[in-house]
């Protein structure tokens, strides 16, 4: 049975097949192109199950293709690993502010690409199971209303233009209010492997979904900071 398709985007040609030969090998489907207006057309066209995304690229940069692809109802599921050389905290928190689901600085290993591509197919098959058989269509809590089958949360009757990973972290927390997670625990359950970055990854996805919660009137203030600990949705 064939593997699930990857979209690899680099302008350097031996990053290119680097990646294509190690993630070939284990089975995948691998598309590739070199261009960031040619990565879009790809991604719409192919509809690959995961993008390995190039930030330095000729034509469209890769930041605003992960934005574009995330604003799109057509791609936004489509998880994004960004590559790049750019290793400061802030290039990373504005890659993961653009919608990617992982950051990886280049020169990197290609067995650590490997098992981060792994682990995000990985969770993404297990959301879907999780979504089939566990969960129950809608859920309400304190003025929100999470539908996990048309993956839309609103508030107040106001739909939440969230993210994939904000729409994760946003359900999560809110099946289990009053519960404090840490952002290590959070890391590793809503990415799906132990991430090897900080953990400002969450704090950037909290922020986010609370400044989209702050723009509908009569918002009700439902994911709680617990100082020194992480986060939790409030109990109402």
């Amino acid at each position: 049975m064939p593997k699930e398709k990857i979209l690899v985007v680099d302008d350097e040609e031996h990053i290119i097949e680097l990646v294509k030969f190690n993630l070939e090998r284990e089975g995948y489907r691998v598309i590739t192109t070199g261009n960031g207006d040619r990565a879009l057309e790809l991604a719409r066209q192919e509809k690959p199950d995961l993008v390995v995304l190039d930030i330095m690229l000729p034509g469209t940069d890769g930041l605003t293709v992960c934005r574009t692809l995330n604003s799109d109802p057509e791609t936004k599921v489509i998880p994004v690993i960004l590559l790049s050389a750019r290793a400061e905290e802030f290039d990373r928190v504005l890659g993961l502010e653009m919608g990617a689901d992982d950051y990886i600085v280049k020169p990197f290993s290609p067995r650590e690409l490997v098992a981060r591509v792994k682990a995000r197919l990985r969770r993404q098959a297990e959301y879907a199971t999780d979504k089939k058989d566990i969960y129950t269509n809608k859920l309400h809590i304190g003025g929100m209303t999470i539908d996990e089958d048309r993956f839309v949360v609103s508030v107040n009757d106001t739909k939440l233009e969230l993210t994939p990973k904000e729409f994760e972290l946003t359900r999560f927390l809110a099946r289990h209010p009053g519960k404090v997670f840490t952002r290590d625990f959070l890391l590793e359950r809503i990415w799906g492997y132990d991430y090897t970055g900080d953990s400002r990854t969450v704090d950037v996805h909290i922020r986010y979904i609370r400044k989209k919660l702050e723009q509908v009137p009569g918002n009700p203030q439902l994911i709680e900071t617990v100082r020194g600990v992480g986060y939790r949705f409030k109990e109402v």
